[in-house]
């Protein structure tokens, strides 16, 4: 079946669980919407044109979302008047849902009923854990309340010396000589000449010596100066 309507100025033919776009009307998201401008119904072969409407005919809507129609360009120009003018316009629709279409007298289905939401999983997750730890705090308790098995009594060891306490007069004789300057290592002492430096040493002297002497006899008796006496002849 179907059905001719009017709405907004405007004609639409529709079936059922046709989605249409039509001029805005008022209302949100999933509530109904009845239109009583029917023009004309048929079914098939049959068809029952209005004049101008067909009497006691509904078509019955859910709204699905109020949106926005595509972007048009309104533009303006008047010639050698230096006149432009740019305009943009988006209009305002509401998206539909056609459920039921009624002839005279017939009256609509019954509403399906909503699905309830399904509870989250960590929902679930938490009463399963709470009634796991129940049983758990209870067994704790029982612990508690049990009383504790004799012990007997064991002889105290005797606790060794404390050996830190020995060792602590040391380390503070230790600190005072860390404290002082190192002291300056000793020069090495020099080595003894040996005897071959001795016989060295003494023939370069004996040496010098002999030469000193030849040098001496070779230039003779030094000259007098004018005040000494004459040299004999």
């Amino acid at each position: 079946m179907y059905a001719v309507i009017r709405t907004g100025g405007k004609q639409y033919r529709v079936a059922e669980n046709d989605v249409i776009r039509v001029e805005k009307l008022a209302g949100a998201a999933g509530e109904q919407v009845e239109f009583g401008e029917v023009l004309m119904l048929g079914n098939g072969a049959d068809s029952d044109v209005g004049a101008p409407l067909v009497d006691g005919a509904r078509v019955m809507a859910t709204i699905l979302d109020q949106a926005r129609g595509p972007k048009i360009v309104v533009f303006k120009k008047k010639r050698r008047k230096n006149y432009r003018r740019t305009r943009g316009h988006r209009q305002d629709v509401t998206v539909l849902r056609v459920t039921d279409i009624l002839p005279a007298g017939a009256r609509p289905t019954a509403k399906p009923a909503k699905a309830k939401e399904a509870p989250n999983k960590a929902d679930k997750a938490k009463p399963a854990a709470k009634a796991e730890e129940a049983p758990k705090k209870v067994a704790k308790a029982a612990a508690k309340a049990r009383p504790a098995k004799a012990v007997p009594d064991k002889p105290a060891k005797a606790k060794p010396a404390p050996v830190k306490a020995k060792d602590a007069p040391k380390k503070a004789a230790k600190a005072p000589a860390k404290a002082k300057p190192a002291a300056k290592k000793p020069t090495a002492a020099k080595k003894p000449a040996t005897a071959k430096a001795k016989s060295k040493k003494a023939s370069t002297s004996a040496r010098k010596s002999a030469t000193t002497k030849a040098s001496a006899t070779a230039k003779g008796p030094a000259k007098k100066g004018k005040g000494g006496a004459k040299e004999k002849k």
